[in-house]
């Protein structure tokens, strides 16, 4: 039985005119729970992303789904219940990146301790991993020099970083390289979103071996024109190293996989 239906509006072209995409997404609340998403384009042939096979044996390097801790999932029911949903798509596996800030100071102790009641609350098939987002302020620095750190990957040889979208730390380059000087792999979050950034500092960064992680959304649009812009250009450069949904909470991603994306894109993601 559908219990609920939404209606996305969405430009099909550059500038927000013209025809436009509509979207509807109806959620089956039946036994099994499933979702189903209905896609309506006038021009090009779109699929959504929850039908396009993207999500199959995934890998999500970048979420916000351990309960609790910083400004993404508040309760373990909600993460449960995405954890169900990632299920359904055939996700194989997750990394819980909360973040780690001067406004959000969460220590590793206090981490370990939230994902093993997620991990006792948990008995799904998805195998769950613990890492953190690292905002390269002061605090960073500081948990840098004592190498008190969740890193992602199964080496344990990356971290997952991050700054402001408006300005870089002073020093970017230098934070990175001294990162790398203690065995880490720096992995950049979200380039595409970075307002400061265009192609010449992502080949600068490159360059200094510094990975890309792609957030999902900004393919399908969902943070605007100008960054699903810079993550095609760098999907088409071949520089996204991981892929993440970036996902904070149940109901903002049960819209974005109704999200249509050209076969293109869908392409162009499967690396």
């Amino acid at each position: 039985m559908v219990t609920d239906q939404d209606t996305i509006m969405a430009p099909t072209n550059k500038r927000g005119g013209g025809k436009r995409l509509v979207i509807k997404q109806l959620v089956n609340n039946d036994i099994l729970g499933k979702i189903t998403c209905i896609i309506v384009w006038p021009f090009k042939k779109r699929i959504s992303l929850k039908d396009s096979g993207i999500f199959e044996n995934f890998t999500d390097c970048h979420s916000h789904i351990l309960p609790g801790v910083d400004d993404g999932v508040q309760t373990m029911e909600e993460a449960l219940e995405i954890l169900r949903l990632y299920e359904e798509l055939g996700i194989k596996s997750i990394w819980l990146t909360p973040h780690i800030m001067e406004d959000m100071p969460n220590t590793t102790t206090h981490l370990w301790k939230r994902y093993a009641e997620l991990q006792a609350a948990y008995s799904g098939r998805i195998k769950l991993h613990l890492a953190s987002e690292n905002m390269l302020d002061n605090l960073f620095e500081e948990r840098l020099e004592k190498n008190d750190l969740l890193p992602l990957g199964e080496s344990g040889d990356h971290l997952l970083v991050e700054t402001s979208y408006f300005s870089p730390p002073m020093g970017l380059n230098n934070i990175l390289l001294r990162i790398k000087a203690k065995g880490y792999y720096p992995i950049l979050a979200h380039p595409e979103r970075y307002v400061y950034m265009g192609e010449s500092d992502y080949q600068q960064l490159k360059d200094m071996g510094v990975k890309f992680q792609l957030n999902l959304p900004s393919i399908a649009g969902m943070y605007g024109d100008r960054i699903k812009k810079k993550a095609m250009l760098l999907l088409n450069e071949k520089a996204i190293t991981h892929i993440g949904t970036d996902i904070h909470n149940y109901n903002i991603f049960q819209k974005f996989i109704c999200t249509g994306v050209t076969r293109n894109v869908q392409k162009l993601l499967d690396f």
